[in-house]
């Protein structure tokens, strides 16, 4: 599951289900879209991996050393009320309500696809995350990739 594009408005029924939407469907690889592993962003939405990808990311984490306190707060955290979905057959996604709740959502979402992984927004909140933004893309852009180039780079 890497390299996943696309922002796709969705809507979650009233037992909390979604449709995956065909447009992003087709990015994940067929032998992939058996199991997904939903859990709590770090902001106020959700983050969907492919079993795969979540056993890959959970390797990493899982190997911190739990005899420092700070780690053992990171994975309880970043574990907490993560699920395993499963398609039903009409291909839709059940998501729990702790979920739901922690992430305000109730019907509107925005499925918003990028790198490895689907966040899953409230229309409202992913609307606020743009609309309130006040970072200037260009400075943002310009600290976070403006490395100097080297001599022999010549991109």
């Amino acid at each position: 599951m890497s390299g996943y594009i696309g922002e796709f408005p969705s809507t979650v029924d009233s037992k909390g289900r979604f449709l995956l939407p065909a447009g992003l469907k087709k990015q994940i690889h067929a032998k992939e879209q058996s199991f997904f592993v939903v859990h709590r962003g770090m902001e106020k939405h959700l983050v969907v991996y492919t079993k795969k990808e979540w056993d890959k990311i959970g390797e990493g984490v899982n190997n911190l050393n739990l005899f420092v306190e700070e780690n053992r707060e990171f994975i309880r955290k970043f574990h907490r009320g993560a699920t395993v979905m499963e398609p039903d057959n009409t291909n839709r996604l059940l998501l729990p309500q702790q979920l739901l709740d922690y992430a305000g959502i109730s019907k509107d979402i925005v499925l918003y696809a990028y790198a490895n992984r689907i966040e899953i927004w409230s229309q409202k909140e992913f609307d606020k995350l743009f609309k309130d933004d006040k970072t200037n893309y260009s400075k943002l852009a310009e600290r976070v990739m403006g490395k100097k180039k080297e001599k022999d780079d010549v991109s």
